[in-house]
């Protein structure tokens, strides 16, 4: 049979990126793999195809030469494999994103240990100033009474004789060789025949530990705290996890909260409404003195820039806004009654006065 042209088995042109040989190499790969296409030599003839076009096209200086001599440019420079499992050692990372194993795969290989999360409930005053927390944290620690090994004391851990202590055993599929963990030691190498009574075999015990965090001024609920490497151990040597610290903030009955800036009420009585009036509202540092303008109405927002909340990391506050509420009283005495009455009465600009002109202007 004659041999076809790579960029032809692979369904590109001569300008395609490694991006779209890969893609079409994976597409081919996942079309006439052997294991959805059991007993076809055909899939398998392409397959094997399939493969070499790609291990030759990938590469800048084989490619080059494939393009400028053709197949005579690659003889005796790899363009082809004798079995499967040269194919994946080739192309561990595709079989491995394809079929869940790499030719590279071992029982023993390091890998980060698991993040962690602690929620945490603050004050309203502890989000304003910023604190620091002890948190007292369950850990996974190595089991003092089999330093770690899981073993009982007194024995230790055997090397595995199903994997010889690979933690991998291989099978054959077709012309396929596939390494997958080994099913008796789960890919660790070793087995435990007598587990330690304490930590049940796993190595490590649950205990406690005490970590300090700083919780920066400002903090509002959501907000994640992240400490590195203060997660669970990792395996086999692999680097720890992180903790996450999620902040809720409890709120304060003196003031709302919409972002950095505070909103607080302040309550005036008529008569402070119309003649003006000087009073302090709550901040977070202490009283603050405001002045209430003559002729305020309910529902004018003052202005405290910088009174508010900080922003983490930053010296710039948010503002206090006061909310003006001007209170109507519900309970006169006769003398108040008689006193608003004249009030009312008094000057063209009183509300009776202007009642009294709508209803003439209707009449007539």
């Amino acid at each position: 049979m004659s041999q076809r042209d790579y960029y032809e088995v692979l369904g590109v042109n001569k300008n395609a990126s490694d991006d779209e040989l890969k893609r079409a190499y994976r597409k081919l790969a996942m079309k006439y793999h052997p294991d959805h296409n059991p007993g076809n030599k055909e899939a398998e003839q392409n397959f094997k195809e399939a493969a070499e076009a790609y291990d030759v096209l990938r590469d800048p200086e084989k490619r080059a030469r494939y393009d400028r001599f053709g197949f005579a440019g690659v003889q005796g420079g790899g363009g082809g494999f004798s079995d499967a499992e040269d194919i994946f050692s080739h192309f561990g990372d595709i079989f491995g994103d394809l079929f869940g194993f790499s030719s590279h795969m071992s029982g023993s290989q390091a890998s980060s240990g698991a993040d962690l999360r602690y929620n945490l409930t603050i004050s309203f005053a502890q989000a304003a100033k910023g604190d620091k927390i002890t948190l007292t944290l369950p850990k996974h620690v190595p089991c003092t009474d089999c330093n770690g090994t899981g073993a009982a004391p007194g024995t230790r851990p055997e090397t595995c004789r199903h994997c010889n202590g690979t933690g991998q055993v291989r099978r054959s599929q077709g012309f396929f060789q596939i390494a997958t963990p080994c099913p008796i030691c789960r890919g660790e190498g070793h087995v435990i025949r007598k587990p330690c009574p304490r930590c049940k075999g796993e190595g490590v015990i649950v205990d406690t530990r005490k970590l300090e965090v700083s919780v920066p001024a400002g903090v509002d609920t959501g907000v994640r705290l992240r400490v590195r490497g203060e997660g669970e151990p990792g395996v086999h040597g692999g680097p720890p996890g992180d903790l996450y610290v999620v902040i809720s903030v409890e709120e304060d009955a003196r003031w709302e909260r919409n972002g950095q800036d505070l909103l607080c009420h302040a309550k005036v009585s008529f008569a402070q409404a119309a003649l003006g009036h000087k009073m302090e509202v709550p901040g977070l540092d202490g009283p603050i003195p405001i002045e209430i303008p003559k002729g305020i109405q309910t529902g004018t927002i003052l202005h405290c820039p910088g009174e508010g909340m900080p922003y983490p990391g930053r010296s710039r506050r948010g503002d206090l806004l006061v909310e003006v509420v001007v209170v109507t009283p519900t309970h006169l005495s006769e003398r108040q009654e008689e006193l608003l009455r004249e009030f009312e009465a008094a000057g063209d600009d009183s509300l009776l006065s202007k009642t009294k002109k709508l209803f003439k202007r209707g009449k007539a």
